[in-house]
């Protein structure tokens, strides 16, 4: 059981962690800067989900981005 999520030279379970930790706080102030945004500039409801589904979408790119990276750095570590 010692070696329960090890692969190479790293922990999966590591990065699993760190991404969920780093995409939910990610999507969370996307999604509230979707909201402030738009109610700032008065764009009305389509406005507000449109920016934030925006918003939303590059907060995943750079979390499946910091899960790529996280992964090849678990992986070298030996």
């Amino acid at each position: 059981m010692a070696g329960l999520g090890k692969t190479g030279g790293g922990s999966l379970f590591t990065v699993v962690s760190a991404t969920t930790l780093v995409a939910t706080q990610a999507i969370a102030t996307a999604i509230a800067a979707g909201w402030a945004l738009a109610g700032l500039m008065h764009l009305g409801d389509i406005g507000e989900y449109a920016l934030m589904a925006l918003f939303g979408l590059v907060a995943l790119y750079i979390s499946v981005k910091y899960f790529r990276r996280a992964y090849q750095v678990e992986m070298s570590l030996n």
